[in-house]
Protein backbone atom coordinates (compact mmCIF):
# COMPACT_ATOMS: atom_id res chain seq x y z
CA UNK A 1 0.00 0.00 0.00
CA UNK A 2 2.86 2.30 0.70
CA UNK A 3 3.89 1.70 -2.86
CA UNK A 4 0.35 2.94 -4.24
CA UNK A 5 1.01 6.00 -2.15
CA UNK A 6 4.27 6.70 -3.39
CA UNK A 7 2.93 6.53 -6.45
CA UNK A 8 -0.18 9.02 -5.85
CA UNK A 9 2.30 11.05 -4.66
CA UNK A 10 4.42 11.25 -7.62
CA UNK A 11 1.37 11.94 -9.56
CA UNK A 12 0.43 14.74 -7.20
CA UNK A 13 3.72 16.33 -7.38
CA UNK A 14 3.44 16.07 -11.67
CA UNK A 15 0.09 17.85 -11.61
CA UNK A 16 1.18 20.26 -9.07
CA UNK A 17 4.22 21.68 -11.71
CA UNK A 18 1.41 21.04 -14.88
CA UNK A 19 -1.32 23.41 -12.90
CA UNK A 20 -2.00 26.74 -14.47
CA UNK A 21 -0.43 28.08 -11.42
CA UNK A 22 3.33 26.88 -12.03
CA UNK A 23 3.32 26.06 -15.74
CA UNK A 24 2.40 29.21 -17.36
CA UNK A 25 5.51 31.60 -14.77
CA UNK A 26 7.90 28.01 -15.77
CA UNK A 27 9.79 30.25 -18.05
CA UNK A 28 9.72 33.35 -16.10
CA UNK A 29 10.95 30.75 -13.08
CA UNK A 30 13.49 29.65 -14.89
CA UNK A 31 14.78 32.69 -16.64
CA UNK A 32 14.82 34.62 -12.51
CA UNK A 33 16.83 31.57 -10.87
CA UNK A 34 19.69 31.64 -13.79
CA UNK A 35 19.86 35.10 -14.51
CA UNK A 36 19.36 34.76 -18.29
CA UNK A 37 16.17 36.09 -20.63
CA UNK A 38 13.56 34.07 -22.01
CA UNK A 39 15.30 34.28 -25.21
CA UNK A 40 18.74 33.58 -24.21
CA UNK A 41 17.88 30.04 -22.56
CA UNK A 42 15.69 29.42 -25.71
CA UNK A 43 18.38 30.03 -28.28
CA UNK A 44 21.32 28.87 -26.02
CA UNK A 45 20.46 25.78 -24.61
CA UNK A 46 22.59 23.72 -26.91
CA UNK A 47 25.80 25.64 -25.71
CA UNK A 48 27.28 24.08 -22.83
CA UNK A 49 28.24 26.72 -20.35
CA UNK A 50 23.71 27.46 -20.60
CA UNK A 51 23.12 24.15 -20.19
CA UNK A 52 25.77 23.98 -17.25
CA UNK A 53 24.39 27.13 -15.50
CA UNK A 54 20.57 25.75 -16.13
CA UNK A 55 20.88 22.60 -15.01
CA UNK A 56 22.78 23.55 -11.35
CA UNK A 57 20.65 26.22 -10.73
CA UNK A 58 17.44 24.44 -11.31
CA UNK A 59 19.14 21.83 -8.91
CA UNK A 60 19.66 24.61 -6.38
CA UNK A 61 15.89 25.72 -6.84
CA UNK A 62 14.69 22.47 -6.22
CA UNK A 63 16.54 21.67 -3.28
CA UNK A 64 14.90 25.10 -1.67
CA UNK A 65 11.27 23.89 -2.64
CA UNK A 66 12.38 20.37 -1.26
CA UNK A 67 13.83 21.67 1.88
CA UNK A 68 9.99 22.96 2.74
CA UNK A 69 7.96 20.30 1.63
CA UNK A 70 9.99 17.67 4.06
CA UNK A 71 9.44 19.74 6.58
CA UNK A 72 6.12 19.88 5.95
CA UNK A 73 6.03 16.27 5.91
CA UNK A 74 8.28 15.87 9.06
CA UNK A 75 5.87 17.64 11.13
CA UNK A 76 2.64 15.89 9.13
CA UNK A 77 4.42 12.47 10.50
CA UNK A 78 5.79 13.73 13.99
CA UNK A 79 1.73 14.86 14.47
CA UNK A 80 0.76 11.73 13.33
CA UNK A 81 2.77 9.73 15.58
CA UNK A 82 1.97 11.65 18.27
CA UNK A 83 -1.68 11.08 18.46
CA UNK A 84 -1.09 7.04 16.88
CA UNK A 85 -3.94 6.03 19.57
CA UNK A 86 -6.24 8.45 17.63
CA UNK A 87 -5.40 7.07 14.19
CA UNK A 88 -8.71 6.44 12.80
CA UNK A 89 -9.37 9.94 13.95
CA UNK A 90 -7.12 11.48 12.11
CA UNK A 91 -7.31 9.02 9.47
CA UNK A 92 -10.90 10.22 8.70
CA UNK A 93 -10.30 13.89 9.58
CA UNK A 94 -7.40 13.54 6.53
CA UNK A 95 -9.54 11.81 4.39
CA UNK A 96 -12.27 14.92 4.99
CA UNK A 97 -9.63 17.82 4.49
CA UNK A 98 -8.16 15.58 1.10
CA UNK A 99 -12.09 15.72 -0.16
CA UNK A 100 -12.68 19.02 0.73
CA UNK A 101 -9.33 19.91 -1.34
CA UNK A 102 -10.12 17.66 -4.42
CA UNK A 103 -13.44 19.19 -4.39
CA UNK A 104 -11.65 23.11 -4.78
CA UNK A 105 -9.57 21.93 -7.90
CA UNK A 106 -13.44 20.68 -9.28
CA UNK A 107 -15.11 24.06 -8.75
CA UNK A 108 -17.89 22.81 -6.60
CA UNK A 109 -16.77 25.26 -3.86
CA UNK A 110 -13.97 28.74 -4.19
CA UNK A 111 -13.61 29.81 -1.24
CA UNK A 112 -11.91 33.38 -1.60
CA UNK A 113 -9.46 32.66 1.24
CA UNK A 114 -8.40 29.72 -0.86
CA UNK A 115 -8.57 31.37 -4.01
CA UNK A 116 -5.69 34.21 -2.76
CA UNK A 117 -2.34 33.41 -3.57
CA UNK A 118 0.25 34.11 -0.98
CA UNK A 119 3.55 33.58 -1.65
CA UNK A 120 6.93 35.07 0.25
CA UNK A 121 7.56 38.41 -1.22
CA UNK A 122 11.41 37.79 -2.42
CA UNK A 123 12.43 41.59 -3.40
CA UNK A 124 15.82 40.82 -3.22
CA UNK A 125 17.87 37.53 -4.26
CA UNK A 126 21.21 36.85 -3.37
CA UNK A 127 23.70 35.42 -6.71
CA UNK A 128 24.91 32.14 -7.19
CA UNK A 129 23.07 29.34 -5.91
CA UNK A 130 22.46 30.55 -2.62
CA UNK A 131 19.79 32.78 -4.02
CA UNK A 132 18.27 30.02 -6.20
CA UNK A 133 17.89 27.58 -3.13
CA UNK A 134 16.08 30.69 -1.11
CA UNK A 135 14.03 31.30 -4.48
CA UNK A 136 12.98 27.49 -4.10
CA UNK A 137 12.08 28.09 -0.64
CA UNK A 138 10.11 31.33 -1.36
CA UNK A 139 8.48 29.14 -3.51
CA UNK A 140 7.18 26.77 -2.02
CA UNK A 141 6.40 28.63 1.38
CA UNK A 142 3.15 29.85 0.65
CA UNK A 143 -0.04 28.76 -1.12
CA UNK A 144 -1.36 29.15 -4.30
CA UNK A 145 -5.08 27.91 -5.56
CA UNK A 146 -3.83 25.39 -7.38
CA UNK A 147 -0.52 23.83 -5.82
CA UNK A 148 -1.60 24.16 -2.08
CA UNK A 149 -4.51 21.66 -2.38
CA UNK A 150 -2.41 18.95 -3.88
CA UNK A 151 0.16 19.53 -1.76
CA UNK A 152 -2.35 19.63 1.52
CA UNK A 153 -3.30 16.13 0.39
CA UNK A 154 -0.43 14.75 0.26
CA UNK A 155 0.67 15.92 3.94
CA UNK A 156 -3.16 14.75 5.30
CA UNK A 157 -2.42 11.32 3.73
CA UNK A 158 1.14 11.47 5.69
CA UNK A 159 -0.29 12.75 9.22
CA UNK A 160 -2.88 9.78 7.80
CA UNK A 161 -0.08 6.86 7.74
CA UNK A 162 2.38 7.44 10.35
CA UNK A 163 6.15 6.20 9.19
CA UNK A 164 5.29 6.95 5.41
CA UNK A 165 5.69 10.75 5.24
CA UNK A 166 9.54 10.67 3.97
CA UNK A 167 8.28 8.20 1.06
CA UNK A 168 5.66 10.34 0.27
CA UNK A 169 7.29 13.38 0.17
CA UNK A 170 10.41 12.03 -1.61
CA UNK A 171 7.91 10.97 -4.65
CA UNK A 172 6.00 14.44 -4.60
CA UNK A 173 8.91 15.78 -4.88
CA UNK A 174 10.33 14.09 -7.48
CA UNK A 175 7.27 14.46 -9.26
CA UNK A 176 7.21 18.00 -9.03
CA UNK A 177 11.37 18.24 -9.79
CA UNK A 178 11.52 15.97 -12.98
CA UNK A 179 9.50 17.94 -15.41
CA UNK A 180 10.77 20.89 -14.01
CA UNK A 181 14.35 19.78 -15.24
CA UNK A 182 12.88 17.92 -18.60
CA UNK A 183 11.48 21.43 -19.61
CA UNK A 184 14.55 23.72 -19.11
CA UNK A 185 15.71 22.22 -22.24
CA UNK A 186 12.72 22.36 -23.92
CA UNK A 187 10.48 25.56 -23.00
CA UNK A 188 8.69 25.33 -25.95
CA UNK A 189 7.10 22.18 -24.78
CA UNK A 190 5.86 23.98 -21.68
CA UNK A 191 3.22 25.80 -24.46
CA UNK A 192 2.52 22.79 -25.22
CA UNK A 193 1.32 21.27 -22.03
CA UNK A 194 -0.19 23.95 -20.88
CA UNK A 195 -3.40 23.89 -22.86
CA UNK A 196 -4.19 20.05 -20.59
CA UNK A 197 -3.58 21.71 -17.41
CA UNK A 198 -7.18 23.11 -16.67
CA UNK A 199 -8.43 18.67 -17.73
CA UNK A 200 -5.48 17.33 -15.64
CA UNK A 201 -6.57 19.61 -12.83
CA UNK A 202 -9.82 18.29 -12.71
CA UNK A 203 -8.77 14.91 -13.55
CA UNK A 204 -6.85 15.66 -10.33
CA UNK A 205 -9.93 16.57 -8.04
CA UNK A 206 -11.75 13.64 -8.89
CA UNK A 207 -8.66 11.39 -7.55
CA UNK A 208 -8.28 13.03 -4.80
CA UNK A 209 -12.21 12.40 -3.98
CA UNK A 210 -12.20 9.28 -4.68
CA UNK A 211 -8.89 8.88 -2.76
CA UNK A 212 -10.73 11.03 0.29
CA UNK A 213 -13.72 8.40 0.59
CA UNK A 214 -11.37 5.39 0.40
CA UNK A 215 -9.38 6.90 3.35
CA UNK A 216 -12.36 7.73 5.20
CA UNK A 217 -13.55 4.03 4.82
CA UNK A 218 -10.47 2.49 5.38
CA UNK A 219 -11.29 1.17 2.17
CA UNK A 220 -7.57 2.32 0.59
CA UNK A 221 -6.26 -1.38 -0.31
CA UNK A 222 -8.80 -1.43 -2.97
CA UNK A 223 -6.77 0.20 -4.85
CA UNK A 224 -4.60 -1.93 -4.76
CA UNK A 225 -7.04 -4.54 -5.96
CA UNK A 226 -7.91 -2.97 -8.84
CA UNK A 227 -4.33 -2.28 -9.81
CA UNK A 228 -3.98 -6.46 -9.43
CA UNK A 229 -6.51 -6.98 -11.66
CA UNK A 230 -5.57 -4.52 -14.27
CA UNK A 231 -2.06 -5.81 -14.06
CA UNK A 232 -0.88 -8.38 -17.03
CA UNK A 233 0.40 -12.19 -15.07
CA UNK A 234 3.48 -12.17 -16.61
CA UNK A 235 4.32 -8.47 -14.24
CA UNK A 236 2.90 -9.99 -11.23
CA UNK A 237 6.31 -11.40 -9.11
Amino acid sequence: MSNINAGIAFAAGLASFISPCCLPLYPSYLSYITGLSVQELKTGSNTKEIRFRTLTHTLAFILGFSAVFYTLGFGAGIFGNFFNGQRDLIRQLSAILIIGMGLFLLGVFQPQFLLRERKLDLKWKPAGYLGSFIFGIGFSAGWSPCIGPILTAIIALSASEPGTWFSLITAYSLGFALPFFMLAFFLGGARRILKYSNLLMKVGGVIMVLMGILLFTDQMFRITVWLQGITPDWLII
